[in-house]
């Protein structure tokens, strides 16, 4: 039965072919899945089914590539726009498939087990000599396929000869990154497709040190996978999790009471009562933040159309904390209770949004750069107070952000005499940086004389603060435009459950001293100059558009404009082919990521997505204020600058689209 369908399969396809309605590559990564003995009796009568009732459409985004392995692991549709009747099964009650989508572009067992195989083949060419089985922890939100993409890698993992833990249920990704630390893992996995649509789902790997892998980590681990034939990965699709361990409690607990090392004024919270409104977004943001708020006194109020973990994600349009939509029911609530701040965080875990009542009654949704911005700057403070740092600062103290996060930060650091580190985008680079200082504080410990060295994860918070403070840098937080917030380096990755902590005390802290967010940034803003930012995306779908997005990066390499909505380009860097160093005198990565300076203060960056068919522009205004009584001016001075530096890149880049013209 299956010789023939295999065969009826291939003439289909072929016939298709020949009339165009199968792209070539579809057809030669088809016939790859075809081979004798690959795929199981299920996937074959799947392909059949879509092949016979002529979705070709269907099996050309199914097959006409390869799920790449990058540099942050995998990330694929696991739900079809079509699925054959095969796959679909009976549904669970949540609308899961029986099976996931066939094919070499989504995420299925096949190519999860592939990912796999790669991944433990490099840990155990890592250990090399070591005398030491390789360990892996796993956790998974709520999505589609989630907990059987789990258990999967751990199943296949154990197969291997390694050492497999799973937790109990949905876990964040900052737990996920505590843990591997707290077991001494080898790597990490995460299953996730952070916020992306709900067909969707992800294989988020990270590395011994709880981060996110980095070169030369990340480019041997995607060698190796590319290496892992079809042929090896039919052994492995029988599950087995019978040698699988569960993550024992005592590493829930110690991530819980981690969590409180964000919260520097333990009393506040209780003492000032802030009404808060939270929501997970049907995410796994619940099993930490709720029992967390409620242990430090918060007045917590959830959303309870939102609180079940549903793959659907059905309340919302997208399960972005970024998207404003996503707090229609959450401030429909806040309204009727009064809220003082409501807060959301996107299916696992990792990014906050937050939206802050004014006087007027009304509610400001935030901006990642504007929390990020108040964060650093009331934990600051409340460090100085506490003695945790020099009342008049120190280089050995660290704020860490992303090049394309706001000015803001680099002023607010500079007028509290803490250094300001700028990494690429993306929270792994901020890892990178936790582990050079954890590395360089672990090295002087071993030089000292008189007393044995410490292993830096057994030290408390505090002693490493003030260990730090003498002999590496001690990381006061980090952060990114993109919603992401970090304020210790117990975890490696952006900690949603830690920024809902730190924006809660901050909001007992505004509600204590009679302020509203917005004041709390007008008086930022008095002290370190006014500043303000703008996003513009640019999505090009398809071949055609990845070509326009080359074109477009390409000519502004070659050919950089020198004059800019009117104002001179004084400063051009060129991050892919430019030595350029960070404050700690490191070289940055290369990377195809520009950034001009303007001969009025204005600056722009320009990168293309990492994750989707987009080319993004970061702009950024500011101004230094003489007196108070200026800055709603320069409020409405700065956005108009913005826009119409929005309209000539928009108008630059429709040009440089455009093989044949290069301006």
């Amino acid at each position: 039965m299956s010789a023939s369908t295999t065969k009826h399969i291939h003439a289909l396809a072929t016939a298709a072919l020949s009339s165009g309605k199968l792209l070539p590559s579809a057809h030669s990564n088809l016939a790859d899945w075809l081979q004798p003995a690959f795929l199981p009796k299920g996937a074959l009568n799947a392909l059949h089914e879509l092949a016979s009732q002529n979705h070709w459409e269907e099996l050309n985004d199914r097959f006409f590539k390869k799920l790449a392995f990058g540099t942050g692991g995998i990330r694929g549709r696991t739900i079809g726009r079509i699925s054959a009747p095969s796959e679909l099964g009976s549904p669970s009650e949540l609308g899961t498939p029986a099976y996931p989508a066939v094919g070499s572009n989504n995420l299925n067992d096949f190519t999860l087990i592939r990912a796999t195989i790669g991944l433990y083949r490099y840990v155990v060419h890592w250990l090399s000599a070591q005398e030491h089985t390789p360990r892996l922890v796993i956790a998974h939100d709520t999505r589609h396929f989630s907990r059987h993409f789990c258990e999967l890698v751990a199943s296949t993992w154990s197969r291997l000869g390694g050492e497999a833990f799973i937790f109990d249920g949905p876990r964040s990704t900052p737990q996920l990154s505590f843990t591997v630390r707290y077991l001494h893992a080898d790597a990490g996995i995460v299953i996730t497709a952070s916020h992306n649509p709900p067909p969707y789902n992800g294989f988020k790997c990270y590395f011994n040190d709880g981060a996110q892998v980095v070169p030369p980590h990340d480019t041997a681990i995607i060698s190796t996978v590319n290496t892992i034939a079809l042929s090896e990965i039919p052994p492995f699709l029988a599950k087995n999790t019978a040698a699988t361990s569960i993550v024992p409690s005592s590493a829930e607990t110690a991530y819980l009471a981690q969590l409180g090392d964000n919260v520097l004024d333990k009393g506040i919270i209780a003492r000032a009562r802030p009404k808060i409104v939270y929501t997970n977004l049907h995410g796994t943001g619940d099993i930490m933040i709720i029992p967390a708020l409620r242990f430090l006194g918060a007045d917590a109020t959830t959303v309870p159309a939102q609180l079940p973990h549903d793959p659907r994600f059905p309340s919302v349009s997208s399960p972005n904390p970024e998207d404003p939509n996503a707090f229609t029911l959450a401030l429909e609530l806040a309204h009727q209770t009064n809220a003082d701040i409501v807060i959301a965080t996107d299916p696992d875990d990792d990014r906050a949004g937050a939206a802050a009542r004014e006087r007027d009654g009304s509610y400001r949704l935030l901006s990642g750069n504007l929390i990020g911005s108040a964060l650093a700057s009331y934990r600051i403070t409340q460090m100085k107070k506490l003695g945790i740092i020099p009342q008049n600062g120190s280089p050995r103290a660290a704020l860490i952000k992303t090049f394309v996060t706001t000015p803001l930060q680099d002023a607010i650091a500079a007028a509290e005499h803490i250094r300001c580190v700028n990494t690429l985008t993306g929270f792994k680079w901020i890892g990178a940086k936790l582990r050079k200082y954890e590395t360089q504080l672990e090295t002087a410990l071993l030089s000292q004389p008189d007393s044995p060295p410490t292993p830096y994860n057994t030290l408390s918070w505090r002693e490493r603060s003030q260990l730090a403070m003498q002999h590496s840098a001690f990381f006061i937080f980090g952060g990114e435009e993109s919603y992401g917030y970090l304020g210790t380096d117990g975890t490696r990755d952006k900690d949603a459950n830690a920024a809902t902590l730190m924006i809660a005390e901050l909001a007992a802290w505004l509600k204590e001293n009679n302020l509203t967010f917005s004041e709390y940034l007008d008086q930022i803003y008095l002290r370190c100059g006014y500043h303000t930012e703008a996003l513009l995306n640019i999505a090009e779908e398809g071949a055609t558009g990845a070509t326009r997005i080359r074109n477009i990066l390409n000519s502004l390499r070659s050919s950089p404009p020198k004059t800019v909505d009117n104002a001179s380009v004084i400063a051009f860097h060129d991050f892919g082919s430019q030595v350029i160093h960070d404050s700690d005198k490191d070289i940055v990565p290369n990377e195809d990521f520009y950034f001009f300076t303007l001969s009025d203060g204005r600056r722009f960056a320009v990168r293309s997505s990492g994750t989707e068919p987009k080319i993004k522009y970061y702009l950024f205004a500011g101004q230094k204020l003489k007196n108070p009584a200026e800055l709603d001016a320069v409020k409405k001075l700065t956005a108009t600058s913005l826009i119409n530096l929005q309209k000539w890149l928009l108008a630059d880049a429709a040009s440089r689209a455009n093989p044949t013209t290069i301006p």
